[in-house]
C-alpha cells in the first residue's frame, strides 16, 4: 500500500543495478562540492575575512575549506574507481556536506552568515538519486547540525532563545526541499524510462519497416515536397533500371514519374495512374499515397510492374490450359476407344443381339463426349454474365418442378424453405446450370424419400446463402479436397466438370461455392456478397 509513497520508492534500480545516469548525476553534484571547496579557499586568501566569512576563527573556515576540498577529489576519485555502493558513497558524501558546512558556519559566526543554505543545494542533490528513507535521513542531519550549531550560541555566547526561529525554518526547508525534489526526481525518473521504452519501441519499428519495404514486391519510393527522394526500395532501381542514390531528385529517377506526382500534388492528375517507360516495353502502375501527418508533405509512392504481372498471369493460364488439355485428351480418349473397339466388332458380328448392344454402346459413349464439349463450352462462357435481380422465392420452387420432371423424381423428394425477401444478384443461365447440377448429385446419392433433399435460402446481413442438402452417405473425408477439381468423379458415366464449373459460375457471379461435412449426408453452400 505503500507503493506510490515517496519514502517506498519503487522506480529506482536496485542498488547491484545502478543506473549510469545516477552516477553522472552524482558526479557532476560532486563538482560542484569542488568548485564550493575551492572558492571558500580563495575567498580566505584573497579576502580575509572582509566578507564576513571566517570572521570568527578564520584559521577554522581555512582549514576545513582545505581538507572539505580534498575529500571532494577524493570523492571524485571513488566514483571513478569503484562503480559500487552507490548508497554508501552518497551517505558519506552528504554527511561531509553537512559536516562541513557546519563547521564553516561555526567559523562564520554562526547562522547570520547565510551559509546554512547551502545545505539546501546539497539536500537537493542528494534527493534526486536517494533511495527510501535516506532523503530523510540526509534532511534529519541537516536540521541537527543547524540546530546544535544555533543551540552552542545560545549555550556559549548568550545568544536570545529567540534565534531558533530562522534555523527553525530551515530546518522545515530541508525535509520540504527533500521530499519536493524527490518527487519530481520520480515523475522524471518515470518519465525517462517510458522515453526509453519508446525509444527502443521506434528503433524496433523503424527497422521492421525497413526490412517489410526491402522484402515486399511492389517498389515504394518516399519523397519530400522539393521532389527529394528519401527512400526506396531495390525494387524501385529494378523496375526503373535507375540506380540512384537515395537523397536525389525523383527526375534522377524517371521524367514521367516526376510529371505525374506533380500533377497528383496539384490536384489535376489521378492518385493511380499507368505509364510506360521510355525505349522499353515496361508497363508501371503508380500508386500516390499522402504520407505526412497532420497534411505533411511526405508522399508516398507503390510502383507496380504490370508487365510482369501480366506475363505471370499469362503464364499461369497456359500452363492450366496444359493442364486442362491433357485431361481433356485422357478423358476423350477412353470412350473413343471404347467407340472405335465397338465399331470393329459391329463389323464383325452381324448378330441382331450382339449388334443392339454394340450400337448402345456406341450411343452411350458418344453422348458422354457431348455432354464433355458442352461442359467445356460453358467453360469457356463463364465472364459473359449478365446479372439478374432473382426472387428465390419464387425461382426455386419452378427449378425444383422442372428437376423433377426432367430427373422423374417425385416432387415430395425435394423440399425448399425459402423466406419471401430473399434476392440474389446472378445470371439466370448460370445460376439454373449450378442449381442443376448440385440438385441432380443429391438426388442421386439420396435415400429418394420425402424431404431427402433441401433447398434452403437465408438472408444474412448484406449476403445470402443457398444450402443444398441430401441425406446419403455424403463424401468420405479423404476425397473432400478434390471435389472441385476437374475431372474428378465417383460417378461411372460422368465427366467429373460439373461441381468445377458450377464453382467457377460462381466466382464469375461474385459468389463461391463450398462442401459443408457432415456425417448424415452432404450439404453444399452458395454465399453470394453484393459488391
Amino acid at each position: 500500500m505503500f507503493s506510490d509513497s515517496p519514502l517506498h520508492r519503487t522506480d529506482l534500480p536496485p542498488e547491484a543495478e545502478v543506473a549510469e545516469s545516477f552516477w553522472a548525476s552524482l558526479r557532476y553534484f560532486n563538482y560542484y562540492r569542488i568548485a564550493v571547496g575551492t572558492l571558500a579557499l580563495m575567498v580566505v586568501v584573497i579576502f580575509h575575512d572582509s566578507l564576513n566569512l571566517g570572521s570568527h576563527d578564520l584559521r577554522l573556515f581555512a582549514y576545513v575549506s582545505l581538507i572539505y576540498s580534498v575529500f571532494a577529489i577524493g570523492f571524485q576519485f571513488a566514483m571513478t574507481k569503484w562503480k559500487s555502493w552507490f548508497n554508501a558513497q552518497l551517505t558519506v558524501q552528504v554527511l561531509t556536506d553537512i559536516f562541513a558546512i557546519a563547521l564553516l558556519m561555526y567559523a562564520s559566526s554562526g547562522f547570520k552568515s547565510g551559509l546554512g543554505v547551502m545545505l539546501l543545494i546539497s539536500l537537493a542533490g542528494a534527493a534526486l538519486v536517494s533511495r527510501g528513507t535516506l532523503m530523510l535521513f540526509y534532511a534529519a542531519m541537516a536540521s541537527i547540525a543547524v540546530l546544535v550549531e544555533q543551540t552552542y550560541w545560545v549555550l556559549v555566547h548568550d545568544q536570545a532563545s529567540t534565534s531558533y526561529l530562522q534555523p527553525g525554518l530551515l530546518s522545515i526547508g530541508f525535509f520540504a526541499t527533500a521530499l519536493i525534489t524527490n518527487q519530481l526526481a520520480q515523475r522524471l525518473i518515470r518519465n525517462e524510462r517510458v522515453i526509453r521504452m519508446r525509444g527502443a519501441d521506434l528503433a524496433n519499428q523503424l527497422r521492421i519497416n525497413q526490412l517489410v519495404i526491402q522484402d515486399v514486391q511492389v517498389g515504394v519510393m518516399v519523397v519530400d515536397a522539393n521532389g527529394l527522394v528519401r527512400l526506396h526500395n531495390r525494387q524501385v532501381v529494378e523496375m526503373l533500371g535507375e540506380d540512384v542514390p537515395e537523397l536525389d531528385q525523383i527526375e534522377r529517377y524517371s521524367m514521367e514519374l516526376s510529371r505525374q506526382l506533380q500533377a497528383w500534388r496539384s490536384g489535376t492528375g489521378p492518385s493511380a495512374v499507368n505509364f510506360r517507360l521510355p525505349d522499353s516495353t515496361k508497363l508501371i502502375r503508380v500508386r500516390f499515397v499522402e504520407a505526412g501527418v497532420g497534411g505533411g508533405s511526405f508522399a508516398l509512392l507503390f510502383l507496380e510492374d504490370l508487365s510482369r504481372q501480366q506475363e505471370q498471369a499469362q503464364q499461369l493460364k497456359l500452363a492450366a490450359l496444359g493442364r486442362l488439355t491433357a485431361n481433356i485428351a485422357h478423358e476423350i480418349r477412353n470412350p473413343l476407344s471404347a467407340i472405335t473397339h465397338a465399331g470393329d466388332l459391329l463389323k464383325e458380328d452381324v448378330r441382331a443381339e450382339s449388334r443392339e448392344r454394340l450400337v448402345h454402346i456406341i450411343q452411350d459413349n458418344a453422348r458422354r463426349l457431348d455432354r464433355m464439349v458442352k461442359d467445356i463450352l460453358e467453360l469457356s462462357r463463364r465472364d459473359r454474365i449478365e446479372p439478374n435481380l432473382i426472387q428465390l422465392s419464387e425461382f426455386l420452387p419452378e427449378f425444383v418442378s422442372e428437376v423433377s420432371t426432367t430427373e422423374s423424381v417425385r416432387a415430395s423428394v425435394v423440399t425448399v424453405e425459402c423466406p419471401e425477401n430473399v434476392i440474389i444478384e446472378f445470371d439466370k443461365i448460370h445460376l439454373h446450370q449450378v442449381l442443376w447440377n448440385l440438385l441432380r448429385n443429391a438426388i442421386r446419392h439420396s435415400k429418394k424419400q420425402a424431404g431427402s433433399v433441401q433447398i434452403a435460402a437465408a438472408r444474412r446481413g448484406s449476403r445470402v446463402e443457398l444450402r443444398v442438402r441430401d441425406d446419403g452417405a455424403g463424401v468420405p473425408t479423404e476425397l473432400q479436397g478434390q471435389l472441385f477439381e476437374p475431372f474428378f468423379t465417383t460417378y461411372s458415366s460422368g465427366t467429373g466438370l460439373g461441381l468445377y464449373i458450377a464453382r467457377e459460375l460462381c466466382a464469375a457471379n461474385g459468389a463461391s461455392l463450398d462442401y459443408l461435412g457432415h456425417d448424415d449426408g452432404a450439404e453444399f453452400r452458395i454465399l453470394w456478397q453484393p459488391t
